[in-house]
């Protein structure tokens, strides 16, 4: 944020911090959401750079293509175990995923 604009919302008596404290998130809450984040961003990245569609990467993984957004938009209804599948269904491999979430 605009240190400046920080300033004036401070001096007006508001609050700045971090999404966590606002959602009062455990440690372990946030690095599951940020995990959860970076293998939805990673698949969408890996998605468009074998030039498929959602549909299309939606007929690979026996899925639909509204799920496949979600998956993509971090959805919190997407699990982990879809997220990876999709990745390995992309070629991903299980180095690469380790990496990811390292």
């Amino acid at each position: 944020m605009n240190p400046a604009k920080k300033k004036r919302l401070q001096a007006k008596g508001w609050h700045i911090g971090t999404v966590s404290e606002f959602l009062n998130l455990t440690p372990e809450e946030s690095v599951y959401i940020e995990l959860k984040l970076t293998l939805s961003r990673n698949l969408q990245e890996r998605r468009q750079q074998k030039n498929l569609t959602q549909t299309q990467l939606a007929r690979v993984v026996k899925s639909s293509q509204s799920r496949i957004a979600k998956m993509e938009a971090g959805d919190p209804s997407v699990s982990l175990d879809l997220l990876i599948r999709s990745l390995l269904a992309l070629g991903t491999s299980r180095k690469e995923i380790g990496k990811m979430v390292g």
